[in-house]
């Protein structure tokens, strides 16, 4: 799996919001300042997310973005399947976006059988973490002081 541009706004997006959790909605030109993500490309990823359930909106000046349903209600696994596809690294080791490979056998290909680990573990990873916890995270590593950076000239 690796995550687009866009799956990475999203998430990024996705983790603002979730740190307004508590406040009507947050303004899309928050959303954007705060995480360098430009304007217009935002817009479609949140009604894209919007679409899917994730997110809700509401119009009008005081209008911006909230989360459809509470933060530890949405693993990122729906989030990144929603938005790019399978988790899986090739397509005939994913159980929701299965596709036919191009090896003899698939019960003894080996290639398969690695790839199957590798998607069984970011599964696993993918279901179990939340947009709770990705903002439980980030105030926690924003809490912590700055490392100093060791230079030698």
């Amino acid at each position: 799996m690796k995550l687009s541009l866009r799956g990475e706004y999203a998430l990024r997006a996705l983790l603002v919001l979730g740190l307004h959790y508590n406040e009507p909605v947050v303004p899309i030109g928050t959303i954007s300042e705060q995480q360098n993500i430009p304007k217009r490309f935002l817009e479609q990823i949140l009604n894209d997310l919007k679409s899917a359930g994730i997110v809700s909106s509401k119009r009008g000046i005081s209008g911006g973005y909230q989360l459809a349903r509470p933060p530890e209600q949405i693993p990122l696994s729906d989030v990144v399947r929603h938005l790019e596809g399978a988790l899986a690294p090739i397509s005939c080791v994913s159980e929701k976006f299965y596709e036919k490979c191009s090896c003899p056998d698939e019960s003894r290909c080996a290639i398969r059988s690695v790839m199957k680990e590798i998607r069984d573990a970011v599964v696993k990873i993918a279901e179990r973490i939340t947009v709770a916890d990705l903002c439980q995270r980030a105030r926690k590593l924003n809490s912590e002081p700055m490392a100093l950076f060791d230079f030698m000239i």
